[in-house]
């Protein structure tokens, strides 16, 4: 795996296959097909369960538009950002910007790094409690299932989540600590064929539910609510759900950074980017509108959890541990690049300390020596337990994938990506493009703004619920 310019690299970098080096440095060997296959793998995850959910919000009609609104949206983005690659010139500037924050840097100034950088950080952290709170969900559901299956459906058969995110967290805890996990290469190939086999899995069980109902249940506006102001918090969750879904900004310059040249990589990019949206999309719509279609109003938050399925009974005990085993290494692939800036930080600030910078090498039976680090044991053991922590507080799967996707779209996805576009295409102010570009951007801050106010509606109402 390559980190990034200063040292702060992308948050799905581990998805991304060495290209190799030799004595002038690294070979970019990457193709338009191994960058759309890339981003495909990383976007693809946990967050597609949510879409039959979202779809039930919205209805027929304004769910699958809102799908290819943001899908369009993607593309208009991936398109802007892939410019940002090369400086001054997107393809024959000297200056390659190999990650986010490093484009930011050099386009915009250390002021706007530092806030990208925060935001970043913020965005994984969140995906860190997302996680964990998606396994504990997938653990229950397991026993769930089983119990269902000996007892009867209607069986008083719960359990408790906090138990399974502690373990869920003691096991972060104990990978956080492997010497260069994020550099282990089964590490991608075990996540992307654990994600692509629950998601099939979904889809294939809401296809056959369809077919078995021998209906398409639904309707144009959703599932009904009391009140218009709570059908209004229930949509923005929904374009929250959908938004923590599809952007991959956070990855795209470090993909970018895989591919040969000529032609030039903004050119390849671009074309990739058109692939892999347009197989995303045909697999979100596929996984939201047959999981909508087989349980209409009463589509669950998380399609394998929610238990709209009870049987085969192996088979939802399959795609859950699936779904575990790919949060397993997805939590370490996004906290990774903390990890990272952490040591960075502390050990440039404090080049003198034996605590920040002595490694000590402790033996374990049966295993290799491990080369510990005060400090890392410290601060990732303090920032495993943080997540966990929020996870147990608030265990809302719906509402936090939400929340994460209305914080982060608009200024990772969108105003970023704009503003480094106008410098490095040398927009004029007021013109015809600049104009179209910022009303693009202003309204995707609304959309953004009133995600983000429905996500914190939610939670703080599943809280005090």
């Amino acid at each position: 795996m390559a980190l990034g310019e200063g040292g702060d690299r992308g948050a799905a970098a581990p998805l991304i296959a060495d290209a190799g080096k030799h004595a002038g440095g690294i070979v970019r060997s990457g193709s338009m097909w191994t960058a759309a296959a890339h981003v495909i793998t990383a976007v693809i995850g946990s967050g597609v369960l949510s879409l039959a959910w979202s779809i039930a919000q919205l209805g027929w009609v304004a769910g699958p538009a809102a799908m290819l609104v943001f899908a369009g949206v993607t593309a208009l983005q991936s398109t802007l950002f892939a410019d940002c690659y090369r400086s001054p010139d997107p393809e024959h500037g000297p200056h390659r910007n190999r990650t986010y924050a490093g484009a930011v840097d050099r386009n915009l100034g250390s002021s706007s790094s530092w806030v990208c950088m925060l935001l970043q950080h913020t965005a994984l952290f969140g995906y860190g409690i997302a996680y964990t709170i998606t396994a504990s969900i997938s653990c229950r559901a397991i026993l769930k299932a089983n119990c269902y299956h000996k007892h009867g459906y209607n069986a008083p058969c719960s359990y408790d989540g906090s138990y399974y995110m502690l373990v869920f967290g003691a096991a972060q805890l104990f990978l956080s600590f492997i010497p260069d996990f994020h550099d282990m290469a089964w590490l991608s190939v075990v996540a992307a064929v654990m994600s692509f086999s629950y998601a099939f899995i979904g889809l294939g069980l809401g296809l056959a539910t369809t077919i078995t109902n021998g209906t398409i249940k639904g309707s144009t506006t959703g599932v009904p609510m009391r009140t218009p102001v709570q059908k209004i918090w229930r949509v923005s969750q929904a374009i929250g759900d959908i938004a923590f879904a599809y952007p991959y900004s956070l990855i795209l310059l470090e993909i970018q950074d895989t591919l040969k040249s000529p032609p030039a990589e903004n050119k390849t990019m671009k074309r990739a980017s058109m692939i892999s949206i347009l197989v995303t999309t045909f697999f979100y719509l596929c996984c939201g509108c047959f999981g909508y279609a087989a349980f209409g109003s009463d589509a669950p938050g998380n399609l394998l959890t929610g238990f709209g399925f009870y049987e085969p009974y192996w088979l939802i005990d399959f795609a859950n541990a699936c779904i575990i085993l790919h949060l397993l290494g997805g939590y370490q692939v996004y906290s990774q690049p903390i990890f990272q800036f952490a040591d960075r930080f502390f050990a440039e600030r404090f080049p003198d300390s034996g605590f920040v910078n002595d490694f000590h090498t402790v033996r374990v039976p049966c295993l290799p020596p491990w080369r510990l680090n005060l400090l890392r044991v410290c601060f990732r053991t303090l920032y495993v337990a943080s997540t966990t922590a929020v996870a147990v507080a608030f265990p809302y799967f719906n509402e936090v994938l939400a929340l994460l996707g209305a914080l982060n779209f608009w200024p990772l996805a969108i105003y970023f990506p704009v503003e480094m576009y106008f410098i490095q295409r040398n927009v004029a102010r007021w013109s015809a493009r600049w104009l179209v570009l910022q009303a693009f951007s202003v309204v995707c801050l609304l959309v953004s703004a009133f995600a983000l106010v429905g996500s914190i509606e939610g939670l703080v109402t599943q809280k005090l619920g």
